[in-house]
């Protein structure tokens, strides 16, 4: 099987789960890089010709999902229900904030998380169904907090700046939460009132900024994918810098990069 049939198949495997979820009444949600090539079709090739792991093999290698903790014995069900194998020493260590799947064959796992994300800086998308940000979009987060989480890691690698070079050019910018589009509103909010989060994002999106004057003379990015996702990094930049921020986040910018800013994933994940 070539690699882009394997993601294929990945993708197909996944919306039938979500899809499954819907059907019995429960908010499941793709996040991670498949979400960000399920909500950019029209950019595969750009996914394919930046190949985000290397070695010219399959893009993807397991999948990532988001639920409300209140629903996540129904989500359980519904795994189980398709022959998906509950990880329990991982459930026993971290189900208060993940659950770990595995795919029948063995194939590749699926790491489902809570509605409160937290990982190098927190994303809350709560509080509950009906009141909670997971229902904004389908079959995924939406655009705006698809950026959030990869802009949250502390230690970004570059398949994570390909992933957000991919979102960028494939979504035009809001302020608001409108259709297909990058909310600058959801952006600014989340980053005014943690400046930890907001020190890592701005630098992530520098290196966005770098990588992509890279990709661009290695010519993995034409003219135009250069151009417009340096439009969209900058004004990002802008509009974070000029939405006001919390007494909170005023207080910890006194500190500064003195204290740590950031949590270990390790001490979470693995």
């Amino acid at each position: 099987m070539t690699p882009e049939l394997q993601d294929e198949g990945l993708i197909r495997d996944a919306l039938r789960i979500v899809e499954e979820a819907r059907r019995r009444g429960v908010v499941l949600r793709l996040m991670g890089a498949l979400a960000i090539r399920v909500h950019t079709p029209e950019f595969s090739e750009l996914y394919r010709r930046l190949s985000r792991l290397g070695g010219g093999g399959s893009q993807f290698t397991d999948v990532d999902m988001v639920t409300y903790r209140s629903q996540r014995e129904a989500a359980h069900r519904v795994f189980t229900s398709l022959g998906y194998r509950p990880d329990r020493l991982v459930m026993a260590y971290f189900g208060e904030s993940r659950f770990l799947y595995h795919h029948p064959q063995g194939l590749y796992q699926i790491d489902l998380f809570f509605e409160r994300l937290r990982f190098s800086h927190d994303l809350d998308l709560g509080p509950g169904p009906g009141e909670g940000r997971l229902e904004l979009d389908y079959p995924t987060l939406t655009p705006a907090d698809l950026l959030l989480e990869k802009l949250q890691i502390h230690e970004i690698d570059e398949k994570d700046i390909k992933d957000l070079v991919v979102l960028l050019r494939g979504h035009r910018l809001s302020e608001g939460e409108e259709g297909d589009s990058i909310s600058l509103g959801r952006v600014a909010s989340v980053l005014s009132r943690d400046w930890g989060f907001w020190y890592d994002a701005k630098a992530n999106l520098r290196k966005v900024l770098e990588f992509s004057r890279r990709y661009r003379e290695e010519g993995l990015l034409g003219e135009e994918d250069l151009e417009d996702v340096t439009s969209k990094v900058e004004e990002i930049l802008r509009y974070v810098d000029e939405t006001p921020k919390t007494r909170e986040w005023l207080r910890r910018a006194r500190v500064g990069t003195r204290k740590r800013w950031w949590r270990e994933v390790e001490e979470l994940i693995r």
